[in-house]
């Protein structure tokens, strides 16, 4: 397929709580658009307050997808991400609408719009149940910097309270013989993405960060993460240690206090945006960055159509 005749992918990115929800809503509205989501944590059904999902009016009034769409104790792997939503985009297109690929997750936006071909690594269960024990044994940091010394590429893209992503990385790597970060080969993206940063300044998107966290809060997390709990779902789910869930977690469990729980979890959450920043980066010449201001919306509507109408 030639470069002029890929269809678009309108894709908006940038931090947590930087304002992408309403945004992408507004503008697939204005644009005969639906939107797919790429944040990992919302994925998971019964995880709404702490993952700071789309309301259900909000998700009404412009279909979503790749929501709700797993329980907790279910793995959604990077294949499987990616296999669906080229899918979802696929499906999208051929029914005449733009499909809008939205989130913070920066491995499954570069995975869709840089045509990383994944490695289909069948899990050997035995490798990484030995390497879930020695991560018991040295913690979450020491897995990590086994990590970090054997492959610094692909630590720089992982949280190190994310044990799960890290035994996995490492689990290729020891079966392989080769880097995890060499395994995802790139290939020409099936789409012509559109890629519309939002972005605000640091002070400012740390405030937004707090009072999200107060919102939440507010409306029922300690309740929410309560629910899952008693449901069945382990404390030790890598879903339930997401930023918000583990720190609560904590402080149900009694080791730590409700204003430590809560502290960390703006600490933690200012952390991830920094650790956003690696995947979207300021300098980056396929992003067009806009400053967060009252006419955002239609600032970046009006850049989409231009770049629609030099495309056509």
């Amino acid at each position: 397929m030639t470069e002029d005749k890929k269809k678009p992918l309108i894709v908006i990115v940038g931090p947590t709580a930087v304002g992408k929800t309403s945004v992408s809503i507004d503008l697939a509205k204005r644009l005969n658009g639906e939107i797919l989501s790429a944040d990992s944590r919302l994925l998971y059904r019964g995880m709404d307050i702490g993952t700071a999902k789309p309301s259900k009016e909000e998700q009404a009034g412009v279909p979503h997808y790749l929501i709700d769409v797993a329980d907790p104790d279910e793995r959604w792997s990077l294949a499987i991400y990616q296999r669906e939503a080229y899918r979802i985009i696929n499906d999208i297109h051929a029914r005449g609408k733009m499909p809008f690929l939205v989130g913070g997750t920066g491995q499954y936006i570069r995975s869709i719009i840089e045509g990383w071909n994944i490695p289909p690594q069948r899990p050997d269960y035995k490798l990484r149940d030995a390497l879930n024990s020695w991560a018991e044994k040295i913690g979450s940091e020491g897995i990590y910097e086994s990590l970090r010394l054997l492959d610094p590429e692909a630590a720089e893209k992982i949280d190190y309270r994310n044990q799960r992503r890290t035994v996995r990385a490492l689990e290729v790597i020891f079966k392989t013989g080769q880097r995890f970060s060499d395994l995802r080969r790139k290939q020409e993206c099936p789409y012509q993405p559109i890629i519309l940063g939002i972005q605000r300044s640091r002070e400012e998107l740390y405030e937004r960060v707090d009072q999200r966290i107060e919102i939440m809060l507010n409306d029922g997390l300690e309740e929410e993460v309560r629910g899952l709990l008693d449901v069945g779902n382990s404390p030790n789910l890598s879903t339930m240690s997401a930023i918000g869930y583990g720190e609560i977690i904590l402080y149900l469990q009694g080791e730590i206090s409700y204003e430590d729980a809560v502290a960390l979890i703006k600490r933690n959450t200012r952390t991830f945006v920094r650790r956003q920043a690696n995947w979207f980066k300021p300098d980056d010449p396929r992003i067009n960055w806009f400053d967060a201001s009252p006419d955002l919306v239609e600032k970046m509507e009006s850049f989409i159509r231009r770049s629609l109408h030099n495309e056509a």
